[in-house]
């Protein structure tokens, strides 16, 4: 017979560990595409900076897989990835803006835009996973994904710079020579 507490709390709940191991492998799986679109990215882009920018990210991108990598052995477990459909999502709208905008003044400020979406969805994911490692104990783990939430953050904000620096007049400069 079961007393109400075995309803409250049934064998199977799912632990702070649980969600944290999930969100890993959701970024993990995350990171892997975004490396996969990146070089695609910098072939669409027009300018020389962002190109070069795109570039830069890649390489940090497989930097960062490695220390989640070192994640998932400080937890114990395998690295995997789990299906993120939030970063499927992303992915598809820069593949439509590049597509859309192709050969056209605003696409590298849509370039931008689909990047800096990526990054936030990176920001949020790594803020919390790190959050979550502190409160789990895996102080190893926290300065790992502190290292990669830094980096998310400074390409934000490298983004933000070449967009208002050039790449959003660029992008205007059509209307304005109409």
């Amino acid at each position: 017979m079961l007393t109400s507490s075995d309803k409250e709390f049934p064998v199977a709940t799912k632990t702070l560990n649980d969600l944290f191991y999930d969100t890993l492998k959701d970024i993990y799986y995350a990171e892997r595409q975004i490396l996969k679109a990146l070089p695609k990215m910098a072939r669409s882009a027009t300018d020389d900076k962002l190109k070069q920018a795109f570039e830069q990210h890649k390489e940090e991108t497989q930097g960062q897989i490695e220390r989640l990598q070192q994640v998932f052995e400080i937890i114990g477990k395998r690295a995997q990835g789990k299906t993120c459909e939030a970063i499927q999502g992303i992915i598809a709208e820069g593949e439509e803006i590049m597509e859309e905008f192709k050969d056209t003044p605003a696409l590298d400020a849509g370039l931008v835009s689909s990047a800096q979406a990526v990054e936030h969805y990176e920001i949020a994911r790594y803020g919390t996973l790190k959050a979550w490692a502190a409160q789990l104990g895996y102080k190893d783990a926290v300065a790992l994904l502190d290292a990669t939430l830094k980096e998310e953050t400074k390409t934000d904000a490298s983004l933000t710079q070449l967009a208002e620096t050039a790449v959003n007049a660029a992008g205007e400069g059509a209307r304005k020579a109409a």
